[in-house]
């Protein structure tokens, strides 16, 4: 390699990985003034000084059929991408979440001596934990968010660090409710329900209906209940608008959102939502919370039979708190009289609400590490000499005199 500094190669896939790539390239350069950085990445990791050869959209597919549709042309861009990054030899290479993606780049780099490291770790925690071994032939080290993750990935010899969340980092301890309100024009002393039945068109076709049947059902027994429903997009919004109907006559008291899921959670008493990363929002949030999901008969069927699902509880709340915090009702319990009890319950019990928040606070606190920096650190450990020690000569550097 040429002289100068370290090289760091990323790819992300998404907007997510793409802030998450920006906040680790600023770190990075704290530590390494002089460090290249190049990949694939969006607008974010543009500002933070990264040379994109591709736009992170070039791999934002989702849904099997769509992946299917473009799969030549992402083996085609997996390729070249491949051929490039071997031609300007980084010093490591970081593959942002995208798995389908990077974990087969990140393999035949590392084949080829290129180190590498996998930044957000698949679900593993939840099912297929055996995957945690195929990861690390693939990384030399893995970056988790969560702190379940590492003793997950150590039973398998792969290296792993939990650097912490950066949405525990960017949400605040104590949340604006009452600021939240008046950003959506929401009564102050209104009683608020926010339902989120899903980001994905898929999740809302499935969940959508029984979502706003339950908050129809909790309309009726709380007298000025709003509802607040955030969109991911245009698309969901058409596909809940379509299901407006099935809240009944409490259809006027849903409002639809553009996006705003944040801010609806922090202005929300309650929050109905399904089960995911919006879990971990709402907890942030301080907000109790009921969880609900449902996936196809012939899926769950399968993945019971094959031993797949490995854990009890399904919520990242509670998951993260090693009880049931949070309600979570699944398959054949997510319906909507279920999941409108369960909502009722938290209206109704003040005192569970007031006990809960403490215990968000203590997990919020256990995320908050300053994922960038975490993170950065650990990538940096991996450098060779010539480079590792850069942080350490810049910190010994006299300041100049005035």
């Amino acid at each position: 390699m040429s002289g100068g500094g370290p090289r760091f190669a990323l790819v992300a896939g998404e907007a997510s990985g793409d802030l998450l790539g920006a906040g680790l390239v600023e770190r990075l350069r704290e530590l390494h003034p002089d460090a290249a950085f190049a990949g694939v990445g969006g607008d974010a990791m543009r500002a933070a000084g990264v040379d994109t050869w591709h736009d992170a959209g070039e791999l934002a597919v989702m849904g099997l059929s769509e992946v299917l549709s473009h799969l030549p042309r992402l083996l085609r861009l997996r390729g070249r991408l491949r051929r490039r990054l071997l031609d300007w030899k980084p010093d490591v290479f970081i593959g942002i979440d995208a798995p389908d993606f990077n974990l087969g780049l990140e393999r035949s780099l590392k084949a080829r001596g290129t180190c590498t490291v996998h930044y957000v770790s698949p679900s593993g925690w939840a099912w297929r934990q055996g995957r945690a071994a195929r990861i690390g032939r693939s990384a030399d080290r893995v970056l988790c968010l969560f702190p379940m993750e590492p003793p997950i990935y150590a039973r398998h010899g792969v290296d792993a660090r939990f650097v912490g969340h950066p949405m525990a980092d960017a949400m605040p301890l104590n949340p604006d409710r009452r600021g939240a309100r008046a950003a959506l024009g929401v009564d102050q002393a209104a009683p608020v329900l926010a339902v989120l039945p899903g980001s994905r068109l898929g999740e809302i076709e499935r969940l959508g209906p029984t979502f706003l049947q339950a908050a129809a059902l909790v309309a009726e027994r709380i007298p000025g209940l709003q509802v607040l429903v955030p969109a991911a997009n245009a698309a969901c919004r058409g596909a809940l608008e379509a299901m407006l109907p099935a809240a009944g006559a409490a259809a006027p008291r849903l409002r639809l959102l553009d996006g705003s899921a944040g801010t609806a959670m922090v202005a929300s008493d309650v929050v109905l939502l399904a089960s995911g990363t919006a879990t971990l929002e709402a907890m942030l949030a301080k907000r109790p919370m009921v969880v609900g999901y449902r996936i196809s008969a012939a899926t769950y069927a399968i993945v019971k039979g094959l031993g797949l699902l490995r854990v009890d509880r399904y919520a990242l709340p509670n998951v993260l708190a090693g009880e049931t915090i949070a309600p979570e009702l699944m398959q054949d319990e997510c319906t909507p009289l279920r999941l409108a009890d369960a909502v009722l319950a938290w209206f109704s019990d003040p005192g569970a609400v007031e006990a809960l928040e403490p215990r968000y606070r203590e997990l919020h606190l256990m995320l908050r590490r300053d994922a960038s920096r975490e993170a950065a650190a650990a990538v940096s450990e991996l450098l060779d000499p010539r480079h590792a020690g850069s942080q350490a000569e810049s910190a010994a550097r006299p300041e100049p005199q005035p």
